[in-house]
Parts: C-alpha cells; structure tokens; sequence
C-alpha cells in the first residue's frame, strides 16, 4: 500500500483495476435483478406454478436486496469493506448454483432471497470502496459514470440473455452462468483491494434492517394480491396496513437505536436526501418500463423468448451510448442538470411506450422508447448517484452507498409493484389500456422526480 502512495501512476492502475473488478460483479448482479423475466413463463411451465406465484421470483430478490443493503453498508463500515464484500460475493455465487439446480419452487424463492443477502452485502461494500479510491473530482466522475453505465447496461442485457439462454439451453442456466465469473471476481478482490483493520465491536441495527425489509415486502404483497382473481380483500387490506405500520415503527426505531441503520445525521445533507428520493422515483419507472417492453414483445407483438431478448439490443446499446457522455456533460453541466434532463427524457420514453402499445404497434415500434429511456437511465442516474454520495468520508461511505443503493432498487420494486398492479389488475367496466395507465402512473412520479432534483444543491 506504501508503494501505492509514492507510486502515482502504479495507485492509478490499482484504482482502475479494483474498478473493473467490481464493476464485474455490479454487472452479474444487475443480470439477476432482470434475468428472470423473459424466463418466466419456463419456470412456471417446469416447475408447476401460477403466474402469481412466480411474481415472488422476482420479489424475493429485489426487495430482499434492497431492504438489507444498508445493513450491508453499515456492516462494511464496522466489519471492513473488503471482508463482506468477499463474503457477499460468496453467497451471491452460492445462491445463483442453488437456484440453477432447485428441484422445487419454494426452493428457488429461498435461493433468490439469498441472492439478495449476497448482494446487499457485496454491493454498499464495492461502491464504498470505489468512491474513497477515486478522490472527489472529475475521476471520481468517470468511475461512478462507469460503474452506472455497467449497472444499467447489465439490468437490460438480462432481458437479451434471459431470451437467449431459456430458448437455447434452457432457465436453469440463467442462473449458473453467473457462478465461474463469481469465482473470478472473488479472487481478483483478494488479489487487488488492501486487506481491512481491526472489527470494531459496535451494536448493529438488526431490527431496522428487518422492518426496512418487510415494509416494501409487505406492500408489494398488498398490491400484487388485491390484482388477483378471487384474493381474498380483507388479506390485502392487512398487508397494506402491516405495511404502513412497518414503516412507521422503523422510523421509531431509528430514532432510538444507539447505532442506527441511518444515522439521523445523515438527513442533514439536504442533497443527499432529494437526490435519494428522486432515484427512487426515476428507478420505479425505469423498472416499469423494462416490464412494459417484456410484456408489449411477448403478449401483443407475439414474439418468442429470443426473439424477445433480441428485440431488446437497441437498448442496451443506446444506454452505453448515453453512459459515454456523461462523465463530460456532468463535468460540463453538473449533477443537477444531468439528472433533470435524465428524469425529463425518461417521462417521453414512458409516454413513447404507451402510444404504439395500446394502438397494436408491432416490435420495431418499440425502437425509439427503448431509446429515450437508455437515454434517460445513463443521464439521470448518473447524476443522481453522483449527489448522492457527494461530500463523504471514510466513516459514512458506506451508509452512503447503501442509502443510494437501496433507494434505486427499493424504487424499482415497488415502482413494479405499484404501478403494473393497478395498471393490469382485472377491474370491471374499464377501456382504459393498461400500457397507458402504467405510463401515466410513472409518468406522474417522474414529474415529482423533477421537482425534487431541482431543489438539489451542488457544491
């Protein structure tokens, strides 16, 4: 490490080479928050189950991950970055081999929520270790741009892999492709990041975690069964109102913990907060909009699972396209701006999603709203992310991290949730287009989105 601080330019290709190692793993961990959806349908088919039922494929995954992130940052902080980043990956690994080779439903949901536990760990751990070895500044700009830019690109390339290997090799294996690159990134952290100092001996916030976790757990499960056929309505209702009862007592719970899962003072940076709110708000559409393409392909322009996943290549390649001028915009513009003008460009893909939709538009309608929202994801995600974590220091990168990293999942869950559930539920007596009303619905929080990030304040 010593030779490191004399060595410039030998501490500059150790950054970047720590960098590309987790953004190996940012990338295999984005797949698996989309990979399952183009799948579903064969799992169901394999394994016997509901289409309701297999809504908790993705749930277990998303809002398990997204609720015990900042558990997972905090432990980073306490623990050492590099001890649970390693041991996150593990379990990552560990649970996408289980759930490659599940002989049973319930026992691909309990891989899936491992997979979460694993990446909740691994991820506030690896983002923390990227901003405090990138300083402050324009490298910090490029690195959080290509670590955005390989997120994002990897939650799209999920759709084009899920086609692609359930028709050719089948599900499982949506899942076990990920394993031998888990083993590489593992021994690259190792071989790269300095090892961590002494456990600090600190109290960890367990209960907040739980109650972070069940809040949106129960919420989604509220949402998603009041669609359902026959659902019992007083079942709904009680999640609902566990829910909101959750919540408040995570709040109580924060306020009076002796080490708290977000420490109060964290809320004194009033940029942070607004820029954490605004990507839970602009990840809930993004999210929404993944699934609108999904079911647009496959239930109204007909086309296979590869087809599907192929149709999906405009995206992807429009979001590097993005990804590459944000560093210089950002530089240029600032977060601020970046992020309206991703938020802004997000809004016209909602909207160019929901016009050919609900007129029977064929796939290649579909082009120009996969582009805008590439364009909007690489904008505005970048430049929240960037607000978010500006002005932190060894002792809060890790709650930093995990703050971001949990709001742009735990928005994008819910977002799913909200939004497609009262969009596509089965109500009486409507010739509403539920491709339109889940526009809409996103639409509406992304303006909110706006709001919230032009009250931003950059340094």
């Amino acid at each position: 490490m010593t030779s490191d601080i004399s060595n410039p330019r030998r501490a500059d290709i150790r950054a970047w080479s720590v960098l590309g190692c987790l953004a190996t793993l940012q990338f295999l961990i984005a797949i698996d928050v989309t990979v399952v959806n183009v799948a579903l349908p064969s799992i169901g088919a394999s394994l016997g189950v509901s289409a309701r039922e297999l809504t908790w494929v993705v749930v277990a995954y998303t809002i398990t991950g997204g609720g015990l992130l900042m558990l997972g940052g905090r432990l980073g902080d306490v623990l050492g970055r590099r001890r649970v980043l390693i041991a996150g990956t593990a379990l990552f690994g560990a649970a996408s081999l289980l759930a490659g080779l599940a002989s049973s439903f319930p026992l691909l949901v309990v891989a899936r929520l491992l997979q979460g536990v694993g990446e909740a760990f691994a991820l506030p751990a690896a983002m923390a270790t990227i901003v405090l070895m990138f300083p402050e500044g324009p490298r910090r700009s490029r690195a959080l741009s290509v670590w955005a830019a390989v997120g994002s690109t990897g939650l799209v390339v999920g759709f084009v892999l899920s086609g692609v290997i359930t028709e050719l090799y089948g599900w499982r294996w949506i899942f076990l492709v990920s394993v031998p690159f888990v083993v590489l990134v593992i021994i690259g952290a190792i071989a790269l990041i300095p090892a961590d100092g002494a456990v600090a001996r600190v109290p960890l916030d367990l209960l907040g975690s739980l109650l972070l976790t069940l809040t949106p757990l129960l919420f989604a499960f509220g949402v998603i069964e009041a669609g359902e056929g026959g659902t019992t309505p007083w079942l709904m209702v009680v999640a609902l109102i566990a829910s909101a009862v959750s919540g408040a007592l995570f709040v109580v719970v924060e306020r009076r913990s002796a080490a708290p899962l977000i420490p109060l003072t964290f809320f004194r940076n009033k940029t942070r907060v607004l820029a954490n709110l605004a990507t839970a708000l602009l990840s809930a559409a993004l999210s929404t909009s993944f699934m609108l393409f999904t079911l647009h392909l496959q239930q109204r322009a007909l086309l296979t699972p590869l087809e599907a996943g192929l149709t999906l290549l405009p995206l992807a390649i429009s979001l590097v396209a993005a990804a590459t001028f944000v560093p210089r915009l950002l530089k240029r513009w600032g977060a601020r701006a970046c992020a309206g003008a991703g938020i802004a460009l997000t809004a016209a893909g909602m909207a160019a999603i929901a016009i050919p939709s609900s007129g029977g538009a064929g796939a290649a309608a579909t082009i120009p709203a996969m582009v805008l929202i590439a364009a909007g994801m690489g904008f505005g995600l970048v430049g929240l992310q960037y607000a978010a974590v500006t002005g932190v220091t060894e002792a809060d990168a890790g709650v930093a991290s995990g703050v971001q990293r949990a709001a742009d999942q735990l928005g994008g869950s819910t977002g799913i949730a909200l939004y497609i559930g009262i969009a596509f539920a089965p109500t009486p007596a409507t010739s509403t287009d539920p491709f339109v009303v889940a526009s809409s619905l996103a639409t509406a929080g992304l303006i909110a989105a706006w709001l919230i990030a032009r009250r931003m304040t950059m340094p």
